[in-house]
């Protein structure tokens, strides 16, 4: 897939020390609790992305990738 809009390479500069962050906000959460931490979280970065048109795209490749 290509895009004009979405950035597909990766660019966080310490993806497993995020990830490990990430993993570490849900510990000792429960389901419903890390449901809505990954809620705030989306709609947080989704805000700050901020063009409709780059969100549509991500969640289409989204969507694909859960689907394959």
């Amino acid at each position: 897939m290509t895009s004009d809009t979405l950035a597909l390479t990766p660019r966080i500069s310490d993806p497993d020390s995020f990830y490990e962050a990430l993993i570490e906000a849900h510990r000792g959460l429960s389901e419903e609790a890390s449901q809505r931490l990954n809620a705030r979280l989306i709609l947080i970065l989704a805000n700050q992305i901020g063009d409709r048109k780059v969100l549509d795209e991500a969640l289409a490749l989204a969507i694909r990738t859960d689907r394959t």
